[in-house]
């Protein structure tokens, strides 16, 4: 089997609720989809989210580095000698991660599909569903709470409340958020880089009551003393996200004792094959691993969801980035219950696109 040509299309999707983190207000978002056709019929789809303050992309570079060093070394080889392609693009990881992933999801999906079997089986298949949480964004205290009723209310019992630009503000969410709920509701908070070292400490202290279960990136990303400090200091775990970005991060902070937790998102990383290497590292050195997200379509979402649910280091997912998008192409590609994420039965990734 060889791979016959190769597709890429953006596709720019409005949120239905727009949202706001510490450093910006997210609206609408552009991913990349792609299409691998083989000689053999089977056909492989990837999608990419660049994000410029993440990821360092953007939607045109994403498609530049594809149609000026991806297709020419991807057309006419094959597909299923996964590792050798992948290597082939490893030096464009730090620069391009989400093209990376985007390719590397493609060609995963043929495999599956070729062998017939949803890819988590292929990885692992260590279970078969997952829960995951649901994010509020920045919001008055109010409206934070209605949110977050409303989500308990539709089954999911993993909340994720965004904050780090005002700190007494982010305190009174979330206790007013937990005085809601109640107890069975597990809490997680993300200041997305926003705290000082003081206002981190002030904040787990006076939402202790609260019962959170992690507070996620709460200092900014290139200050690992301070995030190993406040590892060491405070009573909760402590996530790594935007200051884990490929696996020398995380050889770094778990060698160092930095974090209790990392959260893979495989668009900043390069892909499952990347991520699957990053949890190694995390299991090695007893650090809890979430599967997370950016703002990607459901075809982005499932190739998470597939990594979490093939090995055991996985145990927590965020899988939520494409509730909230209009005209997604891949909807369809995951199947969430009460909360809790399913793949389709479906070999590969478990989902084609069928209008392109």
């Amino acid at each position: 089997m060889k791979i016959k040509a190769c597709h890429i299309w953006p596709v720019t999707m409005p949120l239905a609720e727009p949202y706001t983190i510490a450093y910006e207000t997210i609206s609408r978002v552009t991913n990349i989809f792609m299409r691998l056709e083989t000689s053999l019929g089977v056909t492989g789809f990837g999608c990419a989210a660049p994000d410029l303050q993440v990821t360092g992309e953007t939607p045109e570079s994403v498609m530049r580095v594809c149609r000026e060093t991806v297709f020419p070394q991807l057309v006419n080889t094959d597909p299923l000698r996964v590792a050798y392609r992948l290597e082939k693009f490893a030096a464009l990881i730090e620069q391009h991660p989400s093209a990376v992933a985007m390719v590397d999801m493609a060609l995963h999906d043929v495999l599956g599909k070729k062998a017939g079997l949803p890819l988590y089986r292929l990885l692992g298949g260590f279970r078969t569903r997952i829960m995951t949480s649901i994010t509020i964004g920045i919001l008055p205290v109010p409206e934070t709470v209605a949110m977050a009723k409303a989500y308990a209310r539709k089954g999911f019992r993993a909340i994720k409340i965004k904050g780090g630009d005002a700190m007494e503000a982010d305190i009174e969410r979330v206790v007013e958020v937990r005085a809601a709920l109640g107890s069975k509701i597990q809490l997680r908070f993300d200041a997305n880089q926003g705290y000082s070292e003081s206002e981190a400490l002030q904040f787990i202290e006076l939402t202790r009551k609260a019962g959170l279960e992690l507070i996620e990136q709460p200092c900014h990303r290139s200050d690992l003393g301070l995030l190993g400090r406040l590892t060491e200091k405070v009573p909760i775990p402590v996530m790594a996200d935007e200051s884990l970005m490929n696996l020398r991060d995380a050889f770094r902070m778990a060698r160092g004792g930095l974090v209790d937790m990392v959260n893979i998102k495989l668009m900043k990383v390069g892909g499952i094959s990347e991520a699957l290497r990053i949890g190694a590292v995390a299991r090695a050195a007893d650090l809890e691993v979430m599967i997370g997200c950016m703002d990607e379509g459901a075809l982005g979402i499932a190739a998470g969801l597939h990594v979490a649910l093939a090995r055991p280091m996985v145990a927590y997912a965020d899988l939520d980035g494409h509730l909230d998008l209009i005209n997604d192409p891949s909807d369809g590609a995951v199947v969430l219950k009460n909360g809790w994420l399913y793949p389709t039965s479906r070999p590969g990734l478990g989902f084609d696109i069928r209008d392109r």
